[in-house]
């Protein structure tokens, strides 16, 4: 949705994309239950009070538009639901993902695509110097775990830094991130560590669609399977339309789309579907 003119949108000639998941809740009825399942719970009976229906989605995160998304039930993990997203992938977009994701399949199906990654390592991976970098970044590799014999390396470029406590008596936090992007001369290890914080704003594209536009706490109302799907489908064809519609306007004020409030475009959405009917659609 955003071009190299939109704030926030590029970095360094690369669209700036972000993957993720959550979980939606639903009616509880034996026929969303079958389809979808429900989480276990350490309380009573030791199960979760809603159904719920897993998401994962890619996100553009200059215009928090959510290019594509996968639906399952919640059994159905967050890795096996993102390993589907990399068919909206291409050359010339980066890649965000937190650490849960780290792994060679899934970082692989991605690269497959054409695009950059910049993934965050989990804290008990071990990632082997093989080369020092002017940067303090090194590369290493990383191996899938169905490769005991190593035979089949990915190479990586490591960024290890600490983001300092807000206050004198917490402990600051580490922080690893693996790329595909290797040259420390284009794209500099202290950049880098700098844009990964881009990766919280598909977080705030879920609270939009799920607590301002769905609303806190509401549990999806379809009693059956295709009907939940259909409400789904349907808020996220809403926010899309909701973020493009904020995407030209800040670009006809030559604003950052994130100057313009959310909440209130949605209200003004309200307001027009209300008055005069049929002003505004996705």
């Amino acid at each position: 949705m955003a071009d190299e003119s939109t704030p926030g949108a590029f970095w360094r000639g690369l669209r700036v994309l972000a993957v993720d998941g959550t979980c939606w809740d639903a009616a509880d009825t034996e026929a969303n239950q079958a389809s979808f399942g429900r989480p276990g719970s350490g309380r009573g009976a030791k199960r979760s009070a809603f159904v719920q229906v897993r998401m994962a989605a890619l996100v553009e995160v200059g215009s928090h538009a959510v290019l594509d998304a996968e639906l399952a039930g919640c059994r159905t993990g967050e890795v096996t639901l993102v390993a589907r997203l990399p068919r909206s992938c291409t050359a010339g977009q980066l890649v965000l993902a937190d650490r849960e994701f780290l792994g060679v399949p899934l970082w692989r199906a991605f690269t497959d695509s054409g695009a950059d990654l910049l993934w965050r390592v989990p804290a008990n991976r071990v990632l082997p110097v093989n080369k020092l970098l002017r940067d303090g970044s090194w590369l290493s590799t990383i191996h899938a775990t169905t490769d005991p014999g190593r035979r089949d390396p990915v190479q990586v470029r490591v960024l290890a830094y600490q983001l300092k406590a807000p206050a004198k008596d917490t402990m600051a936090d580490n922080y690893r991130l693996v790329t595909t992007l290797l040259d420390p001369r284009r794209h500099p290890a202290r950049q880098l560590a700098a844009l990964y914080r881009e990766r919280w704003e598909i977080e705030s594209v879920f609270a939009e669609i799920k607590t301002f536009q769905r609303g806190a706490k509401v549990v999806l109302s379809s009693k059956t399977p295709d009907g939940v799907l259909q409400q789904i489908w349907a808020h996220l064809l809403v926010h899309h339309a909701l973020r493009e519609l904020m995407l030209r306007t800040a670009a006809t004020h030559q604003l950052d789309p994130d100057r313009i409030s959310f909440t209130e475009t949605l209200r003004s959405a309200r307001r027009s579907v209300t008055v005069t009917p049929g002003s505004f659609s996705p």
